[in-house]
């Protein structure tokens, strides 16, 4: 059998070139890879091969194309509403956000974190992999705010629980901050908290009011990092952050 003919000391490692491409994280790709999903120049891919922008490059049998030189990364900031999926399809046929997003060719957007399909406000798109990558690792400790509204509210003791830490089924979590939320308006028995985390696990918030005894009735996040949810911007939109925006979120990642 002869080798691929990736297999040179040239080009990037293929994963990290799809990454980098915005096809998703590194760490993925090197599952589909292994899988034998990939091919390059006609072969099946192995890790550790090589490419080049303009080889000939198939995922399941589609070709991927990838521009033989980027710029510095994009990034869109959406305004995602409730009811939206953030997934590429869904079997169901229910709406996600990428079905709002602006074409991306070659490439595509890489969601910079998640909302859950009841959560609402800020997502951030990147056409890097590899920036998407970095900028959701636990270790960057990047800020997310959130508004949230608790059915009933949350006692002191449950709430001095949430800023010493708690443990949940998949390692400890604690709010940085828990504070009441002045803007908005407290109706019956719900209480509307301004929440910050320092990571961004699946349905984290949620899960940590319920550990102490609560239940979130609305989630909506209004930062990530220093990018905030412009007040302007309504639900189902998008807008492209300023180069200095994205210079400042850059900034932030841990060295």
């Amino acid at each position: 059998m002869g080798t691929a003919a990736t297999n040179g000391s040239t080009g990037e490692r293929l994963q990290k070139l799809l990454a980098a491409a915005g096809f998703g994280s590194r760490r993925e790709i090197e599952t589909w890879i292994t899988a034998g999903r990939v091919t390059v120049r006609g072969q099946v891919a192995k890790l550790g091969d090589r490419a080049v922008p303009g080889d000939l490059i198939f995922l399941d049998g589609k070709q991927i194309k990838i521009a033989a030189s980027k710029g510095n990364p994009r990034v869109i900031l959406y305004h995602k509403p409730i009811g939206e999926l953030v997934t590429r399809s869904d079997p169901e046929g229910r709406p996600t956000v990428f079905d709002k997003l602006p074409k991306l060719s070659p490439g595509r957007w890489v969601a910079i974190g998640r909302l859950d399909l009841n959560s609402s406000g800020l997502l951030l798109f990147t056409d890097s992999g590899e920036l998407a990558n970095q900028l959701m690792h636990p270790r960057q400790e990047i800020e997310r705010e959130y508004e949230v509204r608790v059915q009933g509210g949350l006692s002191e003791d449950a709430v001095r629980q949430l800023l010493a830490g708690i443990e949940l089924d998949d390692g400890p979590a604690r709010c940085k901050r828990l504070e009441p939320l002045k803007t908005r308006k407290d109706s019956g028995s719900n209480r509307w908290y301004r929440v910050v985390l320092a990571e961004g696990r699946n349905r984290e918030v949620r899960r940590m009011v319920e550990a102490v005894g609560g239940r979130v009735s609305r989630l909506m996040r209004v930062r990530f990092g220093s990018v905030i949810l412009p007040g302007h911007l309504s639900p189902g939109r998008c807008v492209e952050i300023e180069p200095a925006q994205l210079r400042a979120l850059v900034s932030e990642r841990q060295t």
